[in-house]
């Protein structure tokens, strides 16, 4: 049954908060009906199950990432690439679900399709743009999950791994120097971003 004030973004919205809080574990029908004051029933009018809700989180992911594939495509990559995950990072309790779930929603395909297109018109085949939005996607991905622990915006230190300085000079100059801070992360993320993109190229 239809419900005043509630709607399919409200309920994606709950359970975005609800996985922020606690994790993508405790999303369940019956959990986000509690949340929104209502009947697990209910929301089957809005969202057909649980996999909806679970689709519409990662295309409410995916919708929050600038993707303009205009100019040198290398660069609007690099700036894809960024923006993914800035918005990984604002949510990481959703990295296992956008790491383990495909992109199937008509929203979240039609972004897909736009990037290869542009990246079709750059001579790569329709196979190889895919394989180039899948290897960025998973190197964000996998970016991320090492930043996962991470507060967004948090500029401390990772904890420091236990060492002996007269062994492992290098691992002491580099923590010295930074290593395992926020900006140390951005950099490390930059530094391979670019790496990549470097090394991709139409077959």
């Amino acid at each position: 049954m239809k419900r005043a004030g509630l709607s399919r973004e409200k309920i994606l919205d709950a359970a975005l908060d609800l996985v922020d809080r606690e994790g993508i574990a405790a999303l369940s029908m019956r959990r986000l009906g509690k949340e929104l004051g209502v009947e697990a029933m209910t929301l089957y009018y809005y969202l057909p199950n649980k996999d909806a809700v679970l689709d519409g989180l990662v295309d409410r992911t995916l919708a929050g990432v600038a993707v303009r594939p205009e100019g040198p495509w290398r660069e609007w990559g690099r700036a894809f690439a960024l923006s993914l995950r800035a918005a990984l990072l604002a949510h990481p309790a959703l990295l296992p679900l956008v790491a383990t779930r495909p992109v199937s929603t008509p929203g979240g395909l039609d972004t897909v399709e736009r990037v290869a297109r542009a990246l079709v018109a750059e001579r790569f085949s329709p196979t190889d743009a895919l394989h180039v939005i899948t290897t960025l996607a998973t190197f964000v991905i996998g970016q991320v999950l090492a930043e996962a622990g991470r507060t967004p915006g948090h500029d401390g230190p990772d904890p420091e791994p236990r060492f002996d300085p007269a062994r492992h000079p290098v691992v002491g100059q580099a923590l010295a120097a930074g290593l395992g801070t926020a900006r140390d992360h951005e950099d490390r993320f930059t530094y391979a971003l670019d790496a990549l993109l470097s090394g991709l190229a139409p077959r």
